[in-house]
């Protein structure tokens, strides 16, 4: 049987990530990669007999690039602090490395936001490569939104990857702002142009793709929420980046 190692990276998941070690049990080895945590994240790592290395935060993807060079295993499967992986994931995880038909696999994610799964508003089935063979695949270096970039053939699984990464309307505001800098200040280093007014315009589309034309007004109102929160991200990310290019200039 091929061997497999999950790897997650982490900074101040103390509350996230003895449930996502749990769910990766059946793995060979479980790698975290720290990038500064200040809680008790690594401590509980450890004692859940984890693998634990640190790494100074430089991005998503630099991090998760970092966890995938520490991994020995034949396949890797990578999943953040807020996922879970089920019974039913497991169970098509290991078939399909026992079968070995694709390099990588793709799986639905299924979100929860404030406590609803979102089943619309563009988020289901939201599928998202996170299972490969090792040496064939690797993370694209952004600082947030990475992506697995494999060099081989895809398949997907039926069962989905839980997620929940806002239980509380705080979170959402919190993820806003670090994603929105984050996305900021890689369109700042990209050179892009953008005005006052592109703000403004991908606001507003991101409320109207998400609450009417992808039909969140069916997630009730936890769907209206998630659309505002969601423009709001897009907006102050364009905002912030506007100001960044103002103070260059």
């Amino acid at each position: 049987m091929p061997t497999l190692s999950a790897i997650i990276i982490t900074k101040n998941e103390g509350p996230n990530i003895a449930g996502c070690l749990d769910s990766v049990s059946f793995c060979d080895e479980r790698i975290v990669v720290d990038g500064g945590s200040s809680d008790d994240t690594v401590a509980i790592a450890r004692a859940m007999g984890a693998h634990v290395a640190l790494h100074d935060w430089q991005g998503f993807g630099v991090q998760k690039n970092h966890a995938l060079s520490l991994a020995a295993g034949d396949w890797v499967l990578s999943v953040d602090c807020d996922e879970r992986v089920t019974p039913a994931l497991r169970e098509a995880i290991q078939a399909a490395i026992a079968q070995q038909h694709y390099d990588g696999y793709e799986m639905p994610r299924l979100t929860r936001f404030l406590g609803r799964e979102m089943r619309h508003s563009g988020y289901y089935p939201d599928y998202v490569l996170r299972l490969f063979r090792r040496g064939r695949a690797r993370f694209s270096d952004r600082l947030v939104h990475e992506r697995v970039i494999c060099d081989g053939a895809v398949g997907r699984l039926a069962p989905p990857l839980l997620h929940d990464p806002v239980t509380r309307i705080e979170d959402a505001l919190s993820r806003m702002d670090r994603y929105s800098t984050a996305g900021a200040e890689m369109m700042h280093g990209s050179a892009r142009r953008v005005s006052f007014a592109t703000g403004i315009a991908h606001g507003l589309w991101t409320f109207i793709g998400m609450y009417v034309l992808r039909r969140g007004f069916l997630d009730g109102r936890e769907g209206f929420l998630l659309a505002v929160a969601s423009a709001e991200g897009a907006y102050y990310r364009y905002m912030k980046a506007w100001l960044l290019a103002r103070r260059r200039d």
